[in-house]
């Protein structure tokens, strides 16, 4: 039985763009060439795909005129598309959970990160006297931007030790330099952050690491199993409509993934702008270097991921322990898979 044009159409819009097959998806046209994609935070390593993804031309390459605008905070690029004002987030993938507990439907159509790639460390010069997480208590803690995915993180680890949000002071305070400014001159008296702002504190001495989740071990060891975190997602209304423009923005990521890995830490200091440096070379190169592992190799979800970040959520938010969450629908590797097969290897 042949199958029309017509009729493959038509099926695509019954059902769901997610389920229409590779090859078709290939064949398509871009529905929509203009992407404005929101970010909170894009010089972080946690974003590194975006940034090469641009600077490489490979959105370019995809036939996409890409807008990309730098937040605070991964929760204030998320409020820029539920706004309206942008179409896609480049952001941590649990916040496509909080969502639908809200009944805002978003998904995750492309990895950047495997790990969260976050760390909290306390003051060396506010609490030189650290010894368990309830020395917190009382404590001024800097995020990046309050609602955020390290906002959650301080969120998950106090809640691991028997501590609520509220006992403790949350301060947003960038991702770059201002994070950076925050801690020594002691505005904060501990931070819950990414590379390379941790390893521009850790160099200079500034902080003790308490928790670290930019190894794949220690991030099964914190968190029970993978847990995803840097991604695209989009409202479903997004990817349905736009099939062929999710898949070529899940290309350009795919293709910098690989391209991350093949280049390394050094590869990636010299393309990346100088202000991602925090002006030390060297102390980038390392953060780098210490995120590799956390960075997705091929913008392919966990299995396990969505249901351990679900966890992770339940354990501090009573909001979504009453809520019944279809994680199926917050997550799709289809994409991925076909970018995989476009991109089985990059060159340099």
């Amino acid at each position: 039985m042949s199958i029309s044009r017509r009729h493959l159409l038509k099926l695509a819009g019954a059902t769901s763009a997610l389920s229409i097959a590779p090859g078709f998806v290939f064949a398509q046209k871009l529905e929509k060439n203009k992407v404005h994609i929101a970010v909170g935070g894009k010089a972080l390593t946690y974003y590194l795909p975006l940034t090469i993804a641009e600077r490489q031309g490979y959105f370019k390459d995809e036939g996409l005129d890409v807008t990309i605008s730098d937040f605070a905070g991964g929760s204030k690029a998320l409020q820029a598309v539920v706004g309206g004002s942008a179409d896609v987030v480049s952001g941590a993938f649990e916040h496509n959970i909080n969502l639908q507990s809200k009944g805002q439907f978003f998904r995750c159509f492309v990895l950047q990160g495997r790990a969260p790639m976050i760390a909290i460390g306390v003051s060396t010069k506010t609490m030189p006297g650290y010894k368990t997480p309830a020395d917190l208590k009382g404590k001024k803690i800097g995020v990046t931007a309050p609602g955020s995915s390290t906002n959650m993180m301080i969120n998950f680890f106090l809640a691991k030790h028997g501590l609520k949000p509220s006992d403790v002071s949350i301060i947003g305070v960038g991702a770059g330099a201002g994070a950076v400014t925050a801690m020594r001159s002691g505005q904060i008296d501990a931070i819950s952050n990414l590379d390379p702002v941790l390893s521009m504190l850790e160099a200079s001495k500034d902080i003790v690491i308490i928790s670290d989740t930019r190894k794949i071990k220690d991030t099964v060891d914190i968190f029970g199993g993978n847990m995803p975190a840097g991604s695209l997602y989009a409202p479903q209304s997004f990817i349905d409509a736009n099939p062929g423009t999710t898949q070529a923005l899940t290309n350009a990521i795919v293709r910098a993934n690989k391209w991350i890995q093949k280049a390394g830490p050094a590869g990636v200091a010299k393309v990346v702008p100088e202000s991602y440096l925090l002006g030390d070379p060297a102390v980038y190169a390392l953060s780098v270097e210490k995120g590799m592992e956390g960075l997705s190799p091929d913008g392919m979800m966990p299995e396990d991921g969505p249901a351990t970040a679900l966890k992770a959520l339940e354990a501090y938010s009573s909001e979504l322990k009453d809520t019944k969450v279809d994680l199926s629908k917050t997550w799709t590797n289809d994409f991925a898979k076909r970018a995989n097969q476009k991109f089985p290897e990059v060159s340099l």
